[in-house]
C-alpha cells in the first residue's frame, strides 16, 4: 500500500497516511477538523541498490558470449597442464598468503 502525504490548508498540519489506492482521499483535518485536508504531490519513495542490471549487459547476444566461453575453455586447458609446483606458488603471491577465501 502506498503512503500519501496530506497537509491541511487551514492549520498547516501535515501527516503521512498509509492508504489503498482505491480508498477515497481524506478531506477532514485530524488536527483542526476543517475540510481543507488535501493530498500533496511527492516524489517516489524507493531506492535502487546493488550493482543492478543494465541494458548493455547482454548487448552482443549469443555471438558475444561464444568467443568469451571459447577463450575461457582454452585458459582452463592450459592451466590444467601446468606443473603442480607453479600452481602451489600462486597462493604465496597474495597478500594474505592464500589463507583467506578471497583468493
Amino acid at each position: 500500500m502506498p503512503i500519501y502525504a496530506y497537509k491541511c490548508g487551514s492549520c498547516g498540519h501535515a501527516k503521512d497516511v498509509l492508504q489503498k489506492m482505491s480508498d477515497d482521499p481524506l478531506t477532514v483535518c485530524p488536527q483542526c477538523g476543517e475540510a481543507s485536508f488535501s493530498k500533496q504531490l511527492t516524489a517516489a519513495g524507493f531506492q535502487l541498490k546493488g550493482s543492478g542490471w543494465y541494458a548493455t549487459d547482454f548487448r552482443g547476444g549469443a555471438t558475444a558470449a561464444a568467443p568469451a566461453a571459447a577463450s575461457a575453455a582454452g585458459e582452463a586447458a592450459t592451466t590444467a597442464s601446468e606443473p603442480a609446483a607453479a600452481a602451489s606458488a600462486a597462493p604465496a603471491a597474495t597478500p594474505c598468503g592464500g589463507a583467506c577465501a578471497c583468493h
